[in-house]
């Protein structure tokens, strides 16, 4: 068998099956010389109108998250200052192509600087250039194989308008060498309930109609796998969906050790979703989706609205909000700073509230107006709390609305060490492991290069967990997992075994949790963390673990090495 190649998991489950690469994008000709420039000019604005006719009638035939994402692609690609620049070369003698493709690279050069969500964006610039080359060249426009039969997906990046079209039925996994855990690709294999792995560097070697098993919770990619392997990933699949079908209800480990299963929402298409899946509410509301795409912030009444729905939907069950989360990879004109040289490290979060206090004010405002007349039990909560100060603060305002639970997220490592002075004035906490791992590594999330260090497995952010759980516990405050890290069953009984006390995740990864706790005593759990935080690695720590749960019980096999 040859050597196993690593990424981000970003899908649970496992699959195997032949390789089918996308198609590439259309080779750009040697330049041509204008003889009309007029001409030209109407002919690459005819190349953009027809990228965006076919963007529109691709949303049209879907629907979900996959329809937004298409046709916030579309909109992308109507934007008149694209066409008016690319005109304006191809009137200046340039070959359309060279102009379409000129523009396009400028823009995505500035996104890419941007860094966090606008990086990512850059994968869907670089497939409307492809797109709008091939209309202007007469080419097929690039996109996704159709061998004749299932297949393994494998790309260097997946723009919105292919995942978007993702059949199930026909790809059984997705590979991708670039991309994060936050990327379109992520999102949407998690809602198509599709294995994936993500920036996962030599996938693109691996040659069309190869064999490979792709392991969706660990990121490991067996190519040529022997039988043996075959044979015990397909029984584990069976295992997997035997035992999660066969559990229900509030989630707690075999000796009774309650912990809360709980599912993530962040837009309004998620909801009914997320309110039929059996969770015991919300463990993280992302409101973002109320703010985002806007030149202004929505007014209380409108976001006492959406909120209203959300904590009907959840009567008498936890909703778990977190308040705005702008800055770094969400910039809002109205909340942040455009020129700041380090997003990531600036104004974002909770921050925003010292730059425009009313912006906070009037959120709390709408969650205690809609908390009003509902059953749901309301928590509110702050991103990117760092200081004890911020805290009091935040939870002082929280209460002042007549809102009675206040937390902190912590994805800080400032945060993660000093929780026992967050706790005296905070309720509850929730971690959230992305951010705290990129922070407490210097690591991009975003970076598919930097997948090791990213890694939900790695010791040393185990260790800011523990610390913030042993914390939270001495003042008997609950502290969640909110992050990627929840939806993995195995190291879910690792979070619970540091003292975490709820795990909030997409509805489809808490069937997997709530079985395998099911089949965990609590001072097994606690074992299970020592493991893991004993490993020098995020692969050893990971391997160990479900090395030690598949000899005692066969439940989850070893992970691949």
């Amino acid at each position: 068998m040859s050597r196993p190649l690593r990424g981000i998991g970003v899908g649970g489950g496992s699959a195997v099956g032949p390789v089918a690469r996308m198609a590439p994008a259309p080779a750009l000709p040697a330049p041509r010389p204008v003889t009309d420039p007029a001409a030209e000019a109407a002919a690459v604005r005819a190349a953009l109108a027809a990228v965006v006719t076919d963007l529109n009638e691709r949303a049209a035939r879907t629907s979900g998250p996959g329809s937004e994402v298409l046709a916030a692609q579309a909109v992308m690609a109507a934007d008149p200052i694209l066409a008016d620049e690319a005109a304006a070369l191809a009137e200046q003698g340039t070959d359309g192509a060279y102009a379409l493709t000129a523009v396009f690279d400028g823009f995505r050069t500035a996104l890419a600087a941007a860094g966090g969500y606008f990086a990512e964006r850059t994968a869907d610039l670089d497939d409307l250039r492809d797109r709008a080359v091939a209309h202007l060249l007469g080419l097929p426009v690039p996109g996704l194989p159709d061998p004749g039969h299932p297949y393994v997906l494998v790309a260097d990046d997946l723009a919105p308008a292919d995942t978007a079209l993702l059949d199930p039925e026909r790809v059984l996994a997705l590979v991708t060498v670039r991309g994060g855990p936050t990327s379109h690709t992520a999102i949407l294999a998690k809602a198509l309930g599709v294995p994936a792995v993500v920036g996962c560097a030599g996938a693109m070697e691996l040659a069309d109609g190869r064999q490979v098993l792709v392991h969706g919770a660990d990121g490991v990619v067996e190519p040529d796998p022997s039988p043996e392997a075959v044979d015990r990933a397909a029984a584990h699949e069976r295992r997997r969906r035997e035992r999660s079908a066969g559990f229900q209800g509030p989630g707690r480990t075999a000796d009774g050790h309650p912990v809360a299963l709980l599912v993530n929402l962040g837009a309004p298409h998620e909801l009914p979703g997320a309110a039929a899946a059996d969770a015991e509410g919300v463990g993280l509301f992302r409101t973002e989706f109320l703010f985002l795409d806007r030149a202004e912030a929505p007014g209380l009444a409108e976001q006492a609205a959406a909120y209203r729905q959300v904590f009907a939907a959840f009567a008498g069950r936890r909703v778990v909000v977190r308040t705005l989360d702008a800055g770094a990879d969400k910039p809002l004109p109205f909340a942040t700073s455009t020129d700041e040289e380090n997003p990531a490290l600036g104004i974002r979060g909770l921050r925003t509230a010292a730059r425009d206090p009313q912006l906070l004010e009037t959120q709390l405002a709408a969650i205690a107006a809609a908390a009003a007349d509902s059953t749901a039990q309301v928590w509110v909560m702050a991103p990117m709390v760092s200081v004890p100060r911020e805290a009091a603060e935040f939870a002082a305002r929280v209460r002042a609305h007549g809102l009675p639970l206040a937390g902190a997220m912590i994805e800080v490592p400032a945060a993660a060490l000093r929780t026992d002075r967050l706790a005296p004035v905070c309720d509850f906490f929730s971690v959230g492991t992305n951010d705290l791992a990129q922070y407490a590594f210097a690591a991009d999330r975003t970076l598919g290069s930097l997948a090791e260090l990213l890694d939900p497995w790695q010791p040393a952010l185990l260790g800011l967990v523990a610390t913030a759980a042993g914390s939270a516990a001495e003042h008997g405050r609950p502290i969640g997992v909110c992050g990627e890290a929840a939806a993995d069953p195995a190291l879910a009984l690792v979070l619970v075994g540091l003292g975490i006390t709820s795990l909030s995740a997409a509805p489809a990864s808490l069937p997997d949790v709530r079985a395998v706790l099911a089949a965990h005593t609590l001072a097994e759990c606690r074992e299970l963390a020592e493991l893991a935080l004993l490993a020098d690695d995020a692969a050893t720590a990971r391997d160990t673990v479900r090395s030690r749960m598949a000899g005692r019980s066969e439940e989850l096999p070893p992970a691949a090495v």
